[in-house]
């Protein structure tokens, strides 16, 4: 969801909503006070949206991690090597 687009759309359901509302109740503030609640309503909805894509996508990159480490082998030769803890105690200054 991209959210500039996501806002002018709300903005723009929000304007039809409050027109048409005003169009049924001809009270202005009958018409604030329910475009309010639906903008609330909009936004607990955006963020739920947003919740559920968050999850989901944990929820794949779980799924890839556990397949990764199922197919990785295990074994002496899948030692991970690194730098030697002699280079990293060097009191000259690092010069490539």
């Amino acid at each position: 969801m991209y959210a500039p687009r996501v806002f002018i759309s709300m903005l723009g359901t929000l304007a039809v909503f409050a027109i048409a509302t005003y169009f049924l109740t001809n009270s202005l503030a009958t018409t604030l006070i329910e475009t309010a609640i639906c903008a609330v309503l909009l936004q607990v909805g955006y963020f739920i949206g947003v919740l559920y894509l968050v999850w989901k996508e944990r929820k794949a990159r779980d799924a890839s991690l556990s397949e990764d480490k199922a197919s990785a082998p295990v074994g002496e030769d899948a030692k991970v090597t690194g730098i030697p803890a002699s280079n990293l105690n060097r009191s000259e200054p690092f010069n490539p």
